[in-house]
C-alpha cells in the first residue's frame, strides 16, 4: 500500500475531501465566502463518496464500508453499499446518519433547506453505471446525465440560494455538456472498466467498433465520432452559458470558471485532432483563462 492509500485508510474523510484538489474544476474556490466555501465541501464529499463507491476506488482496508455499517463479503458489493449511503443519506434528513462525510453534510442540508432528490439522483446514477454499461442513443446518454451530472449543478444554486426554473434549465446544459466533455476525455479509462458512454446508434453512424475504442491512438473514424460529441457538448454549453450572466459577484465567476473549463476542455480535444485515446486532453490554466473573460461578457 502507498503512504497515500495509508493515510486513506487511517481518515477516509480527508483521503476523500482531498480529493477535491484533483477535480477538473475548482469545488470551492477561494474567492468564495467562507460559508459558501463550507457548504461546497461538504456536498462535494458526498458526491465524491458516492462515486467512489461506485468506481470501487474506496480507501483500503473497509473504513468507509464500516462506516456505513456493511461488514464480511457485501462489504466488496457496490450496489450494497450504495444501498446503505442511501439508507444513511435518508438519515441526514430525520436522524443521525453514520458516516463523518454524511454527519458533515447534514447542517448544510438544514441550512441551505436541501432536498433528497439531488442526492439520490447521485447514488442512482452509481447504481446504473453497476447495471448499464452501454447508451443505445443520445438521449438514453441526456437521461443518465440527468443523474449524473445534472444535481451537482442544481446543489450549487440551492446552496447559494440563487435556484429559478430558468437557471436550473440553463445549469443542467452545462452539467449535461461537462459530463459528455469528461466522458469523451475517458473514453480510454471508462473502456478499461468496460463502460462506454458513446451512443451505440452514433458509433454505428460512423462505423466505429469497440476495438477501434482500445487502439493506442485513434482512427479517422473515431476522430469523426468525438468531434460529433463534441460539438454536441459545445451546444449545450452554448445554451447552458446565459446563466453566468443571470447571476452576480462571486457566484458569477464561479459559474463562468465551470463554462469557460468546458470551452477550454473542448479546445484541448480539437487541438488533439480529436485524438482521445492516448490519454485525456486536457487544457491548461492560460487556454482555460483565456476562456473565462469571453464567457463572463457573453461571448461565444
Amino acid at each position: 500500500m502507498t503512504a497515500t492509500g495509508t493515510a486513506r485508510a487511517a481518515d477516509p474523510v480527508r483521503g476523500t475531501l482531498d480529493k477535491a484538489a484533483g477535480e477538473n474544476f475548482p469545488v470551492a474556490p477561494f474567492f468564495l465566502p467562507r460559508a459558501w466555501r463550507d457548504d461546497l465541501m461538504a456536498v462535494y464529499g458526498f458526491a465524491r463518496l458516492v462515486d467512489d463507491i461506485g468506481d470501487g476506488d474506496l480507501a483500503p482496508g473497509g473504513g468507509d464500508a464500516r462506516l456505513l455499517g456493511v461488514a464480511g463479503e457485501e462489504a466488496e458489493d457496490r450496489l450494497v453499499l450504495l444501498d446503505a449511503l442511501e439508507a444513511d443519506l435518508r438519515r441526514v434528513f430525520d436522524a443521525t446518519p453514520r458516516h463523518p462525510l454524511l454527519r458533515r453534510l447534514q447542517p448544510t442540508v438544514r441550512r441551505r433547506s436541501l432536498t433528497p432528490g439531488p442526492f439520490l439522483g447521485l447514488i442512482a446514477a452509481n447504481r446504473q453505471d453497476q447495471l448499464v454499461k452501454r447508451y443505445e442513443t443520445y438521449d438514453d446518454l441526456l437521461a443518465y446525465c440527468e443523474l449524473s451530472a445534472n444535481p451537482v449543478g442544481r446543489l450549487v444554486l440551492a446552496v447559494t440560494g440563487t435556484s429559478t426554473p430558468e437557471r436550473i434549465r440553463r445549469s443542467d446544459a452545462i452539467c449535461t455538456a461537462l459530463q459528455i466533455v469528461e466522458h469523451l476525455q475517458d473514453v480510454a479509462e471508462d473502456l478499461a472498466r468496460d463502460r462506454v458512454y458513446l451512443p451505440v446508434e452514433d458509433m454505428k453512424r460512423f462505423h466505429v467498433q469497440e476495438a477501434d475504442l482500445a487502439l493506442p491512438t485513434a482512427g479517422a473514424s473515431v476522430r469523426a465520432l468525438i468531434a460529433y460529441e463534441a460539438q454536441r457538448a459545445r451546444g449545450l454549453l452554448h445554451d447552458g452559458a446565459p446563466l453566468v450572466g443571470s447571476v452576480q459577484g462571486r457566484l458569477r465567476l464561479l459559474l463562468a470558471g465551470f463554462v469557460a473549463g468546458g470551452r477550454a476542455a473542448l479546445r484541448a480535444i480539437a487541438a488533439a485532432d480529436y485524438d482521445v485515446l492516448p490519454g485525456p486532453p486536457k487544457p491548461g490554466k492560460v487556454r482555460l483563462l483565456r476562456e473565462v473573460g469571453p464567457t463572463l461578457r457573453g461571448e461565444g
